[in-house]
């Protein structure tokens, strides 16, 4: 049982331990992570699953980006031109071969490169990339902005370069395909929701599922239910039984649910005409700030990052408290339907960036919730180290931090793929 309960920890293996690559060759997985301006990766042996190299590429199309990567013990950091993010692949491939310090003597010894896509719209599964995957991204890169056409670019580049290279898009709406028609639909006409793809599609599935698999060990049931709280620059709440998605909080796109670091959140769309005529912006820009200048940014007019609105509430300033007390109260909301729809809550489990680190947002949201049975200790709360439980002893539901593993789950989809 403490095996069981061992936490699943990104370890990098040193060079001396790498796996031979003559035999049996170990089944190697590169996992991408694409935002708008940056590119993250991580190298797996999958054979037992250990995390052979890691690197990231930030600043892409600025004069100079920065460019990191770790394997082993060696580290290194440098600025180059990264004009777009097939370049940003390719320069990640480069360290992985580097003669020095690299784990691979040549890219083929890649078994493929799985993508943590985001919106595939009329698609949503693991697919192998080709045509009709990347024409179906580009029919939702208006739902998808800041993701999509990054992604597209560096598969269409990669598929260029390396022609015999096994290409996997793990679309993020895959793990919500199980959730009930009548939460995922909007009161919309059938034609549109049917002709379209209208519907809420949710994201953060890798997140998700990760927390679903995770937990089903750490409770040691599959029937668990369980409300995974994927909170960070980009957040959701997701319900899960047996350990499928019942529920979320995001929709049609990423823009919507909590109020995100600089995302609106759930916002009435019958405003908008109001501020087109008030600012005489242009829908399409009228878009774009609320995709930019809005959640918590908006709200504080300081910043979007929890740290400072921590940091300038503390001293006073009105606007970041209130939005830190939105951005609870929405947690809480959303929370509550999610109760319901389970008819109670075994576990709830924090992961992401402030699920993890943010005492005093798990705080907020676990508050005077007694009669609900969920109580929180004060004191493990504020010593969180990795995996741990924080519920007091009277807390009829156990409360988890858990860090996430999005980039382990892409890769188990991607040899799911190559073994079908």
């Amino acid at each position: 049982m403490q095996e069981q309960l061992l936490q699943t920890t990104l370890t990098l293996t040193p060079p001396s331990a790498f796996p031979s690559f003559h035999g049996t060759s170990p089944v190697l997985v590169l996992v991408a992570n694409l935002g708008s301006t940056s590119f993250k990766y991580r190298l797996f042996d999958m054979t037992d699953e250990r995390c052979l190299a890691r690197g990231s590429v930030d600043r892409i199309g600025a004069e100079e980006s920065s460019c990191e990567v770790e394997i082993g013990s060696w580290s290194e950091q440098q600025t180059m031109p990264v004009p777009d993010h097939g370049v940003a692949v390719a320069a990640c491939l480069e360290q992985l071969t580097n003669p020095e310090h690299g784990v691979l003597t040549d890219a083929s010894q890649v078994s493929a490169i799985g993508f943590k896509a985001v919106h595939g719209g009329r698609l949503s599964g693991v697919f192998a990339v080709n045509d009709d995957v990347l024409d179906a991204m580009s029919e939702m890169n208006a739902a998808a902005p800041a993701h999509n056409p990054p992604y597209i670019a560096a598969m269409k580049a990669l598929r260029e370069r390396f022609p015999e290279l096994p290409l996997v898009a793990a679309f993020e709406t895959d793990f919500h395909r199980t959730i009930p028609a009548a939460r995922r639909e909007y009161g919309i006409p059938r034609q549109w929701a049917d002709e379209f793809h209208i519907r809420k599609h949710g994201f953060h599935g890798a997140s998700h599922r990760y927390i679903a698999t995770r937990s089903a060990i750490l409770l040691g049931r599959e029937d668990a239910r369980i409300i995974s709280c994927h909170l960070g620059g980009s957040s959701s709440l997701t319900a899960i039984q047996n350990g499928k998605s019942v529920m979320t909080t995001m929709g049609m796109t990423p823009q919507t649910g909590l109020p995100q670091n600089n995302r609106v959140g759930d916002f009435d769309p019958f405003a908008l005409p109001l501020i087109l005529e008030r600012t005489g912006m242009s829908l399409e820009e009228a878009l774009s700030h609320l995709a930019s200048h809005g959640g918590l940014l908006g709200l504080s007019d300081h910043s979007g990052d929890i740290r400072d609105l921590e940091s300038a509430a503390a001293e006073g300033d009105e606007n970041s408290q209130l939005a830190l007390d939105v951005f609870v109260q929405e947690i809480r909301r959303h929370l509550g339907g999610m109760i319901v729809a389970l008819g109670g809550v075994d576990a709830i489990v924090f992961t992401g960036g402030i699920g993890e680190k943010g005492a005093a947002i798990r705080a907020g949201v676990c508050s005077d919730l007694q009669e609900l049975g969920i109580v929180i200790d004060a004191n493990a709360n504020h010593a969180v180290s990795g995996e741990v439980t924080i519920h007091a002893q009277e807390s009829r539901t156990q409360l988890w931090v858990i860090p996430t593993n999005e980039e382990v789950i892409v890769a188990r989809q991607c040899v799911d793929l190559l073994k079908s």
